[in-house]
């Protein structure tokens, strides 16, 4: 639509546009970032599978050094979301760092990355549930017919309360973190050759041959943690709860899982790491634990293993489906997107449309007999870790430009050193990762797959860019409002005397806050 009245405002009621207020406190926020990290599906699945396929005995430094990284990170992306309040997080604030151009890009690379990382899960979910029911059942049942049921059960949650979801995912959360704690102290306390080695958490492990490229590896296992910016609109206090969550997440996550890959090297002894976890896969976290507690005790953890999964399900479907809503209330997507239910608050159409992706993709993996746990769960989680990889480095860059026009009083710390450090460490890490991503999914070089993930997001990123140019030309009104979030359902818009539509400052203070150019 072009703008043809330079006075008219384009308002739309807020009782169906907004998200609702004021339901999430601290623990909440940090149980929906930590539920999306899965932490005993990291510990027990991703760790145990990276000593196994990279031979890196180093695996619990390659962590520690992922939370280091994404600390610094979150020093300005943190100062950002205290100026800076809508559910789109990444991709609003490159459109208020960068542009709106580069902004609608980032948009569609975040929807790719993220619908990549929910859908995946359900490859592992399929397959540890049909185990659970043929270990204790005795039935044999087909991995996408368990992959379905918590599909259906993850469609009828995401359209409830968010506050529900956060009661659902804390619960399932403090159980699985205590169980790998447990597991943790066990294995610490029956070391190998009876000696505790510390030779599995040598920063000089870091400087080997590819051990930076496996970073991508750990922050996909800590993918969730920027989640706290996505639920700043249902936030309580979103200044003080989205810094607090943001950190919290990171340090526990950190530790845990940290601990989690040192302890199992402890365990079996740093020689013998890599053999134990080829042999027995990610059942090796459970079998260490097992001649030294109650059988009922890993029978509870394989239990949360599962739970672990579903919980990270739910957490991305609710990413999934905000992102979409911010689309669609700008109307950078269709505005039917930017609607949330009255009863629940929730984004209805968002989450419907997520659903649906990944159902099709579960009905396209079932039929064509595709293996569910490399070729989705192993793929897809890389390949979404990519993607959040190059929107951190693509945030981090567009937290300068933005504190560059936007001082606020934030001192140079957050504003300038922090960023630029997290955005030359972040951009060395995407480069090298792109260049060894083959090694990373153990495919070989010539494989067309090995490029498939970095060319799925560079067309993204491109018709992003193109779609948001059409909308400067065609929908002048919905090219200016792009990025102002809960604000651009109200914003009265004007035509410049250059004829570009432009929020209304006059009429709307709220956008003198941080409005992108």
């Amino acid at each position: 639509m072009v703008l043809t009245d330079p006075v008219r405002p384009r308002r739309v009621s807020n009782v169906s546009t907004a998200l609702a207020r004021n339901r999430l406190g601290v623990p909440a926020v940090v149980f929906f970032v930590m539920a999306a990290a899965a932490p005993l599906t990291v510990v027990a699945g991703s760790a145990t599978t990276g000593f196994a396929v990279t031979e890196f005995i180093g695996i619990a430094v390659a962590y520690l050094a992922v939370a280091v990284i994404l600390a610094v990170f979150a020093v300005g992306y943190i100062a950002m979301s205290r100026r800076v309040v809508n559910a789109g997080a990444f991709y609003t604030y490159v459109a208020h760092g960068l542009g709106r151009i580069p902004g609608v890009g980032a948009a569609f690379v975040a929807v790719v990355a993220y619908n990549a990382m929910q859908i995946s899960i359900y490859g592992a979910f399929g397959v540890v549930a049909a185990a659970v029911l043929e270990a204790t059942c005795g039935w044999q049942v087909a991995w996408w017919v368990c992959a379905l049921a918590a599909w259906l059960l993850v469609a009828v949650l995401g359209v409830r309360r968010v506050d529900l979801n956060g009661y659902v995912l804390g619960v399932l959360l403090v159980a699985e973190i205590a169980v790998a704690v447990v597991f943790d102290v066990v294995l610490l306390t029956h070391p190998a050759d009876g000696q505790v080695s510390f030779a599995a958490l040598a920063p000089g492990l870091l400087l080997s041959a590819g051990a930076v490229a496996l970073l991508v590896g750990g922050i996909a296992g800590f993918a969730g943690f920027e989640m706290t910016a996505v639920f700043s609109e249902e936030a309580r206090d979103p200044q003080r709860t989205v810094p607090r969550a943001t950190y919290l997440a990171i340090g526990i996550i950190g530790v845990l899982y940290g601990l989690s890959a040192w302890a199992m090297t402890v365990a079996t002894g740093p020689d013998r790491i890599v053999q134990a976890a080829q042999e027995q896969g990610t059942e090796l976290f459970f079998n260490l634990a097992a001649p030294h507690v109650p059988a009922a005790v890993i029978d509870v953890g394989h239990l949360l293993f599962l739970t672990s999964l579903f919980a990270a399900l739910l957490a991305f479907h609710n990413t999934v489906s905000r992102y979409l809503f911010a689309l669609g209330r700008e109307q950078v997507l269709p505005g039917r997107l930017g609607r949330t239910s009255r009863r629940t608050g929730a984004p209805k159409l968002g989450s419907f449309l997520q659903s649906v992706t990944a159902v099709a993709v579960l009905i396209l993996y079932a039929a064509a007999g595709w293996d569910p746990i490399t070729h989705l769960f192993f793929w897809g989680g890389i390949g979404g870790g990519l993607g959040i990889l190059i929107l951190m480095a693509a945030t981090s860059i567009a937290v300068v430009g933005f504190f560059a026009r936007h001082r606020h009083g934030e001192p140079v710390l957050r504003r300038l050193i922090a960023p630029i450090l997290a955005a030359l460490i972040l951009t060395a890490t995407l480069v090298v990762t792109v260049a060894e991503f083959a090694e990373l999914l153990n495919i070989p070089n010539s494989s067309p797959v090995r490029w498939a993930f970095p060319a799925a997001y560079a067309t993204a990123a491109v018709l992003g860019v193109g779609w948001a140019l059409i909308l400067r030309t065609a929908r002048r009104s919905v090219y200016a409002a792009i990025g102002l979030g809960a604000d651009s359902s109200t914003a009265a818009i004007r035509l410049s005397p250059t004829g570009v539509a432009q929020p209304d400052l006059t009429l709307d203070p709220a956008f003198t806050k941080a409005s992108p150019r």
